[in-house]
């Protein structure tokens, strides 16, 4: 096998799927693979989906999602990021960083000013090294049973120059990505 870190990095590319079985490739088939089981909460699947191959394989994946989000009562759409995941055996080659930010040029394209997406505690500061910038609200999203608060940390980031996040309380109006 290629030695990874001697060759340039790849490019993170559009995807035309992707699949459970492209999830397993990227993190095992565990039955908890993002840690956020204990959150209990229901997810939406993503509708734009980015990846990094090396020689052939699925290293990396990030997804988008536009939503429907509500700050004060004031409708906001957003695009979601979700389902961000690089192969264990390839971290800290900053595969992340060039998913993440293939996405977001994605995201830019569609319409929203903002992007959000929902992380557990010890990623915070990844995605504030990747340019983005946690919440201090409650963020209300829905579930089956009705509207709940988020367990996981919100993130925001610009999608469009001078974006600034309003003040306000935020619900997202859907199920989060």
């Amino acid at each position: 096998m290629t030695d990874h870190l001697s060759s340039p990095l790849p490019v993170a590319v559009r995807l035309a799927e992707y699949t459970a079985a492209d999830q397993s490739e990227i993190l095992g088939a565990g039955a908890d693979p993002f840690g956020v089981a204990e959150a209990g909460m229901t997810w939406l699947p993503k509708e734009d989906h980015f990846g990094i191959r090396l020689e052939s394989r699925l290293v990396a994946h990030a997804g988008l999602l536009r939503l429907p989000l509500t700050i004060d009562g004031v409708d906001i759409p957003v695009v979601g990021m979700g389902g961000v995941a690089v192969a264990p055996d390839v971290r800290g080659r900053g595969l992340a960083r060039r998913v993440v930010e293939a996405a977001i040029e994605h995201a830019r394209t569609l319409g929203p000013s903002y992007g959000i997406l929902f992380c557990r505690p010890p990623l915070v500061s990844l995605y504030e090294r990747l340019g983005w910038h946690a919440l201090d609200v409650d963020v209300r999203v829905e579930q089956p049973a009705g509207p709940v608060v988020m367990p996981l940390r919100t993130m925001w980031t610009p999608l469009h120059d001078g974006a600034q996040w309003p003040q306000g309380a935020v619900h997202l109006r859907s199920l989060p990505m």
